[in-house]
């Protein structure tokens, strides 16, 4: 049985879990319970605090785990990192009060920045050559320069809103941060063969996400041109009809480029064309 330990709620929470369910691995929506056992695979979840992720994979207590890149690095704890899932993107910055003139990252010489990251922030203030004082507070950073606290804050940035409402803008970028998936170095063959099936199922997931199997009747007369600008994996399906003149044209669209390609299929006479999302997709 393998163990995967999940933060046990907020948007990464719901994110690994819209995963694990997309990839057919069904697990009890309750979560009273510290740990539970999925009714159709070999896979248990263990519910945890995100920060408590890392050390829980590392020490083995868990073998596998989805934590944010930002929580992975600040704790520096010895596991692998399996794979970079692409969902719950966010970015590590430094801000400050909105009507400050800021001139670079120089400013923040001698003065005083609130964050929950000081490891991360640290050593990028080492290589800027920056001399600060660090303060670590757990919970709500964005508040520190408002209260007097802090000159500025490091922390986590998604959207901005929060920067906004606390009359702070974003200065430096330090770091991306997404979803990963981390393991334990030392898994038994069997756990590793069950890894190696999931990973299987997520990226099935992931390439069919923003595909559209499109289906059409092409004239005959143009059917090279129109295989000519259709991207599929490989190449179109066509199949004859009972009109000699026309066949049908069965690919895979990216959603991308979905509206473009679409209005060259209709100048070349493409007729009937269904669209139908893909759930899943074997390379």
């Amino acid at each position: 049985m393998l163990r995967i330990a999940v933060q046990s709620k907020g948007r990464l929470f719901d994110d690994t879990m819209n995963l694990l369910a997309e990839a057919d691995i069904k697990i009890s929506s309750g979560r009273r319970t510290l740990l539970v056992q999925s009714g159709n695979f070999p896979l248990e979840v263990l519910y945890l605090r995100d920060d408590d992720i890392p050390q829980s994979v590392a020490s083995g207590v868990a073998d596998i785990g989805v934590v944010g890149e930002n929580e992975f690095v600040e704790r520096n704890e010895d596991a692998d990192v399996i794979s970079r899932l692409g969902f719950s993107k966010c970015r590590l910055s430094l801000a400050i009060p909105k009507d400050i003139d800021y001139r670079g990252v120089n400013w923040f010489n001698g003065k005083k920045i609130a964050t929950s990251y000081p490891h991360i922030l640290k050593k990028y203030l080492d290589e800027q050559g920056i001399d600060a004082e660090i303060h670590v507070i757990t919970g709500s950073v964005e508040i520190s320069p408002g209260i007097g606290l802090a000159d500025g804050i490091f922390d986590i940035v998604s959207s901005g809103s929060t920067l906004v409402s606390n009359n702070l803008r974003e200065v430096e970028v330090v770091m991306q941060s997404e979803a990963l998936l981390i393991g334990n170095k030392n898994l038994s063959k069997e756990k590793r063969a069950t890894l190696e099936e999931m990973l299987f199922r997520f990226k099935a997931v992931k390439d069919a996400e923003d595909k559209k199997y499109v289906r059409m009747n092409a004239p005959k007369a143009h059917l090279q041109e129109i295989i000519n600008v259709l991207p599929g994996l490989k190449s179109p399906t066509i199949i004859p009809l009972a009109d000699e003149d026309w066949c049908s044209v069965h690919t895979v669209l990216d959603q991308k480029r979905f509206w473009e390609i679409i209005g060259k299929l209709k100048e070349m006479g493409a007729q009937g064309i269904l669209v139908t999302p893909i759930e899943k997709m074997i390379l």
